[in-house]
């Protein structure tokens, strides 16, 4: 008997057009018709407007009155917020983890990192998708659901501007190298207990991210 994991269609729906848009097979600032994603998918509109409504929720899409969804751009300012939010509680939640993980919680740490490399240009959902697992073992350490759940929200947005700080420069071997090293020591921060190396080590690695890369791009063609 197949293991395969059974999606419905409004779930495979969701999905598959949430990886076109990470993947910018579906750019942004691109109207697509709700019909015309229906046939690609062989379903029928029904699963489509449900997937877009859930896409929509995350800040993905806008819906507009007719049968239309526009994938939103992708700008400055939003870049600007998501970086100041970023750069402002993931230290925090590194900080609470390295205070508060559990066994469990340095399983999940230590088996994520393992899994983990640098994201390059290129990259699949698949690699997008253990960065986001490695970083949110970090959060859920902190035993703060709010916390948890306000960087897990961004997170969707945040993949779109990482995708686009690639696309601007493509990661050096010294740069693989360098985030590889800092995940190495956000992890050794948070098992070990050290709750300040954690914050700074989270500090340096979001200054010097994908999305600030992404932030100074969209600023320069302001």
């Amino acid at each position: 008997m197949s293991s395969r994991p059974v999606f419905s269609k409004s779930e495979y729906a969701y999905s598959e057009i949430k990886r076109r848009v990470l993947a910018d097979e579906l750019q942004a600032g691109t109207t697509v018709n709700q019909e015309v994603l229906a046939a690609e998918l062989s379903m029928s509109t029904t699963p489509v407007r449900e997937a877009l409504k859930r896409l929509a929720t995350e800040g993905l899409v806008r819906l507009d009155t007719h049968r239309n969804a526009r994938i939103t751009e992708l700008t400055a300012s939003e870049a600007r917020s998501l970086y100041e939010v970023r750069h402002r509680l993931d230290p925090l939640a590194v900080e609470l983890a390295a205070q508060r993980r559990s066994a469990e919680d340095i399983g999940r740490i230590t088996g994520t990192l393992e899994t983990l490399e640098p994201l390059t240009a290129g990259d699949g959902v698949e690699a997008f998708a253990a960065h986001r697992a490695f970083h949110r073992a970090l959060y859920t350490a902190s035993a703060n659901p709010l916390l948890v759940e306000v960087l897990e929200g961004l997170w969707d947005k945040a993949d779109r501007y990482r995708q686009l700080g690639l696309r601007v420069r493509s990661a050096e071997p010294i740069d693989v190298e360098r985030v590889r090293e800092e995940h190495a020591a956000l992890a050794t921060a948070v098992i070990d207990g050290q709750a300040q190396e954690a914050a700074e080590a989270m500090t340096r690695h979001v200054a010097s991210s994908l999305g600030r890369r992404a932030l100074e791009a969209l600023e320069a063609e302001a």
